[in-house]
Order: structure tokens, then C-alpha cells, then sequence
């Protein structure tokens, strides 16, 4: 029953602990960082004389309206989720949970910026028009009655839903696991109760990356330096992130980025952003991505805040087509048995990531070596789908979201076919699975410890939900 029992758990610590992508609600009080034009929402009284139609909880400052489901519900429908099995009362504990992630986080001076959460808005904006045709039928979607009424209102449910992100990462942050807690935890699990693996395979690639004129990469130097002038005479960095940079990631949020040490960064990147202090703007430098300037807004311990800007020079079409020849040249070699893809890989590929391990590439949601079949990236699925054993593609052009080109080559070394969990074979994946219940119980320990101590109160019906957690303080 022990995988059962986590799902069970799931229904609402874990929908909350997978970095809230359906979670909403108003938030009605917060205590950070002070750039909003949002009108702040007055708090509800402690000591809960204060009565108001339509309250149905209340958790430390926060309080949740019977309405606040209802939109829980259009929310999830909005982002494509199903809402079918998910009583209100589920919602309600969701909601109950959100709150005191996000009161707790206002109490350990978890702070989340305005540029942040604009960036997650528009995110969210432009998907859902995409989804429904206009931001006019989004609005009224979301029965609001102006543009600047549904933005405002959004703006705070993504404001609580970062604090609450920021609170659940902190709470794990620190969980570790060892090799002798999973290999108890897969003995645990009985053998009728298995998980089932699906289909998966492992690919190889090798990328030839059009070589840049000192010419190029010298214009976009100094375009850098023009901007860094620019800036440091007051113009905003902000601004010339948006027009200008070519980092998908970032460029529409002004080039904002928070990150510490064990941020996955380049090397370079980090090295540049941890020896600047606040307000200086670093001269421009080179990574595997191009060329970027930095400029610290904060420095908080060992986490900093800061805004990038990233252009890339230009390719020259004769450095594409001499690219070309050269793949073309390698793919008849590997085919002509003259060497190993892997070797290949070894001694010619431009990618650093992968040229070590003979090309192979890792799955960036699971950091191992196998993708599954119907979780794939449909771009690579449809790259190597029709390709047999050892078969080794055409040369592949390449073009990535900042405009950068190369050739690749690639194969699949190996098919894993649907099966049951095996601990030597799927060792990656039975240590998430161990983690993530590791992880669930120290969230469990942390919300019975938050709610002992956090003005709570229920009322009404939902006083007879049977909660996941103690809300009712029995």
C-alpha cells in the first residue's frame, strides 16, 4: 500500500509542493517587497471577531471566501487541468495550504520581487490567450469587468503563489537520501504494487557549431559596451534586457534572474555574477550561449539578484555551409565504420555537455540518461521516432530559441521497452520516488508544526471536510 498511500498524501500537500501550477486564490495580505501598484487588501483581526459574508477560513492573515473555490476551479480549467474528481472541500484544504505557506514565508522574510512574479503573469497571460483567442474573453472567463481589474487580481494570486513556491523549496531544500534508504523503501513496496515504466530509450548526438568571425564577435562587444555606458549614464537596464536581449528566459522580465551557488548556471556565468557587488555592471564576457553584460541589483547571503543581457553574434551563411561539410564528412566515416559514434562525439563534437560521455545526452527532467517515450520533447521525438538501431540521422539544422544555429547528427543507443521497476535498472527512479516521500513526510511534519502555532479557524460546513491535514485542530 505504500505507493497508494503517497498518492493519497498527494491530493493535497504534493499538488501544492509541485511548484503550484493550477494553485489560486486572493491573496488578501502581504508583507513584501514594496513596488506594487497593486492596492494592498486589509487584513483580517487575529482574534476572530471580525466577521465578513462569505468567509469561509482563516489562516494566520489570510483569509479565503467561499467565492475563492469557484475561482480555484476556473483557474485550474484556464490552464487545461481537469477539475472532475476535485471536491471543494479538496480545494479548500489546497487553498488552507497555500495560505500557510505563504503566511509562514511573510514570517521567515521570504521576499519575492515584482519583476518575478510580472514575468510568471505574462507567462500565464499569453498561454491562456492562446487558449481562448483574446484577453477580452479572458477577462470575462475570469467574470472580471476591465483588463486592469483581472490583472490586478492575478497579479496577487501569483504574488502568493511565488511565496509559497519560495516557502515549499526551503522546507525541502535540505532533504537529502541515502543508497540504504532506497533500497528499504523499494523493498517496501509489494511486488502486486510495482510501478510500471514505459517505454524509453537513450540518444546520442554530436553538434558542429558554425565557427563566428573575430569581426562578429567584436561588433557585439562593443554594442555591449555602448549599453553598459548608456545604463551607467542612467539609462535603464531593464529596458535594454527587453528590446534587446536575446535570452528567451529572461528577456521579457527586464533580464532578471535570483540565483545562488548551486543555481544551475554556466560556470562562467556564476563566476562573473558572484565577484560583482550591487549596482556594478560587469564588462562583457563570453559563454557556450554568447556574449553578456550583468548588472547586481541585491545581495542577500549567498543569494543574488540580478538583471543580464545576452546577444549572440552573427553566423556568416559560408560558416553554415562549411559546418555542414563538416558533419557530412563525420556522419560518412561513422557510416563507412572508419570510426565509433561515440568516438566521434569524443574527438569532434562542439558540445561540451555531451562530447565526454561519447554524445550521450541527459533527460533535463530527470538528470538520467533515458527518456521516455510519451514524455519526450516533441521536437527530439520527431528527430529520432523513425530511426532504427544504429541507424545515424541526416545532418540536422539546428536553431535554438536565441537564434543560434548548428548541425548535429543523431542516434539511439539503446531501447528500453515498458516493464516493471527494477532496482538496478530504474535505480534514478526509485531514488526520485524515495526522495519525493522522504520530502512528504518532512512537509507533513512542518504543517503540523505551522498549524499548532497559526491562528486557524474553519467555518460553516467545511467544518465537516475530512482534511488531509489538522485544520480543525482536533
Amino acid at each position: 500500500m505504500l505507493l497508494k498511500t503517497i498518492q493519497m498524501k498527494s491530493v493535497n500537500i504534493t499538488i501544492a509542493f509541485v511548484l503550484f501550477l493550477f494553485s489560486t486564490t486572493l491573496m488578501k495580505a502581504q508583507e513584501i517587497i514594496k513596488d506594487s501598484v497593486v492596492a494592498p487588501v486589509k487584513k483580517v483581526q487575529s482574534g476572530g471577531r471580525q466577521k465578513i459574508d462569505g468567509i469561509i477560513a482563516t489562516v494566520g492573515d489570510y483569509i479565503i471566501l467561499d467565492s475563492d473555490i469557484d475561482k480555484s476551479y476556473l483557474e485550474i480549467s484556464g490552464q487545461g487541468g481537469s477539475i472532475k474528481d476535485i471536491t471543494r472541500c479538496q480545494m479548500l484544504g489546497k487553498l488552507m495550504e497555500d495560505k500557510l505557506y505563504a503566511h509562514q514565508a511573510i514570517q521567515d522574510s521570504i521576499k519575492v520581487t515584482d519583476a518575478e512574479v510580472k514575468g510568471m503573469m505574462d507567462e500565464r497571460i499569453n498561454y491562456m490567450v492562446g487558449q481562448i483567442g483574446s484577453i477580452d474573453k479572458v477577462v470575462a472567463y475570469y467574470k472580471n469587468d476591465s483588463e486592469e481589474e483581472f490583472k490586478s487580481y492575478f497579479f496577487d494570486i501569483l504574488k502568493e503563489q511565488k511565496l509559497s513556491s519560495e516557502m515549499t523549496k526551503k522546507i525541502v531544500e535540505e532533504v537529502e537520501i541515502t543508497p540504504e534508504e532506497v533500497r528499504n523503501f523499494f523493498k517496501s513496496i509489494p511486488k502486486d504494487e510495482l510501478p510500471q515504466f514505459g517505454a524509453e530509450m537513450e540518444v546520442a548526438q554530436i553538434v558542429i557549431t558554425p565557427k563566428i568571425s573575430d569581426v562578429e564577435k567584436q561588433k557585439v562587444i562593443d554594442r555591449l559596451k555602448m549599453f553598459k555606458r548608456e545604463i551607467e549614464e542612467g539609462s535603464s537596464f531593464a529596458t535594454k534586457a527587453i528590446l534587446y536581449s536575446k535570452d528567451p528566459g529572461s528577456a521579457k522580465n527586464g533580464g532578471y534572474y535570483k540565483m545562488n551557488r548551486k543555481t544551475p548556471f554556466v560556470k562562467e556565468f556564476k563566476e562573473v555574477a558572484f565577484s560583482l557587488q550591487e549596482g556594478e555592471i560587469s564588462e562583457p564576457f563570453e559563454t557556450e550561449f554568447g556574449f553578456h553584460i550583468i548588472m547586481i541589483d541585491k545581495i542577500k547571503g549567498q543569494e543574488v539578484e540580478l538583471r543580464h543581457i545576452l546577444l549572440t553574434p552573427s553566423v556568416s551563411a559560408d560558416a553554415i555551409e562549411v559546418a555542414k561539410e563538416k558533419i557530412t564528412t563525420i556522419r560518412n566515416k561513422i557510416v563507412n565504420k572508419e570510426i565509433s559514434f561515440a568516438d566521434a562525439a569524443r574527438t569532434e563534437s562542439d558540445q561540451k555537455e555531451t562530447k565526454a560521455n561519447g554524445g550521450v545526452l541527459i533527460n533535463p527532467k530527470t538528470q538520467d540518461t533515458r527518456f521516455e517515450l510519451t514524455k519526450m520533447d516533441p521536437s527530439l521525438y520527431s528527430q529520432v521516432s523513425n530511426l532504427k538501431d544504429d541507424e545515424i540521422s541526416q545532418p540536422i539544422l539546428d536553431t535554438e530559441e536565441n537564434d543560434k544555429k548548428s548541425y548535429k547528427l543523431i542516434t539511439v543507443t539503446n531501447r528500453i521497452n515498458e516493464h516493471l521497476a527494477d532496482y538496478a535498472t530504474d535505480y534514478i527512479k526509485i531514488k526520485e520516488l524515495a526522495l519525493k516521500e522522504k520530502q512528504i513526510k518532512v512537509i507533513g511534519k512542518w504543517f503540523n508544526e505551522k498549524i499548532k502555532e497559526t491562528y486557524i479557524k474553519v467555518l460553516g460546513e467545511y467544518r465537516d471536510c475530512e482534511f488531509t491535514n489538522n485544520w480543525l485542530k482536533k
